[in-house]
C-alpha cells in the first residue's frame, strides 16, 4: 500500500481572472482543438490574438478544420505560459472550453489581422505590414471562441505551497476531481492519504 502525496490535488491552483487575462494577452501560441466527423479530438498550433474576452484565430477556410468547427462549434484552446517570455508573466496552463464563430466581414478581418500581425511583430513596422499582407487573403477567415470554462493550473502558486511560501487565502476551492474522484480513486488503488 502506497500514500498519496499532497501534490495530486492541483485543482486548488487556479488561475484567477486577471491571470487568466495576463497569461492569454502575453502568449504568442495557443492549440486549437476540435473534433472530426468520427470523433477524433485533434488540434493545430496557432498564432492568435486575445481581444474582447474571446481567443480570435485565423486559417484557410477550404483546411478541414473549417467544415469540422461549423459542424460542431465546440472546441478548446490550450496556452501555456512556456509560450511567452515574460518572466514577471503567469506561468503554468489554461484550457479554454468554448464556442467558436466564424466572422468573415471585411472590418472583423482588417481588425484581427492587424492585431495579429502588431503582436507577432511589435517592434518591426514593416514585419507587421509584411505579415499582415500574408494573412490578407481571399481564403482566410477568423473564428472567435467565446469562453465557457476554463481549466488552469498555476504552476508559482503551486510551487509556492509546496515550500510553505504561499498564503492560504491564495489557494482556490478545490473541485469534485480533488473532493471526492481522488479520494475514491485512492479507495480503489488501495492507497493511503
Amino acid at each position: 500500500m502506497s500514500r498519496a502525496t499532497d501534490h495530486e490535488s492541483v485543482s486548488i491552483y487556479a488561475f484567477n481572472e486577471d491571470e487568466i487575462d495576463q497569461l492569454m494577452s502575453k502568449a504568442g501560441e495557443c492549440v486549437l482543438n476540435w473534433c472530426t466527423k468520427d470523433q477524433w479530438p485533434v488540434g493545430v498550433v496557432h498564432s492568435f490574438v486575445w481581444a474582447k474576452g474571446k481567443i480570435w484565430i485565423t486559417f484557410a477556410a477550404h483546411r478541414h478544420r473549417a467544415s469540422a468547427i461549423k459542424r460542431n462549434p465546440q472546441v478548446s484552446v490550450v496556452v501555456t505560459s512556456r509560450a511567452h517570455d515574460d518572466p514577471d508573466g503567469p506561468h503554468g496552463q489554461a484550457c479554454c472550453k468554448g464556442t467558436a464563430e466564424f466572422h468573415d466581414d471585411r472590418e472583423t478581418l482588417t481588425w484581427m489581422y492587424r492585431l495579429l500581425s502588431k503582436k507577432v511583430s511589435p517592434d518591426d513596422k514593416a514585419g507587421e505590414d509584411d505579415f499582415y499582407s500574408l494573412l490578407d487573403s481571399p481564403l482566410r477567415t477568423v473564428i472567435s471562441v467565446t469562453p465557457v470554462k476554463w481549466i488552469t493550473f498555476n504552476s508559482a502558486k503551486s510551487a509556492a505551497h509546496r515550500e510553505g511560501t504561499l498564503d492560504e487565502s491564495e489557494l482556490s476551492p478545490p473541485l469534485s476531481s480533488d473532493t471526492e474522484r481522488m479520494p475514491a480513486e485512492q479507495a480503489r488503488r488501495g492507497i493511503t492519504a
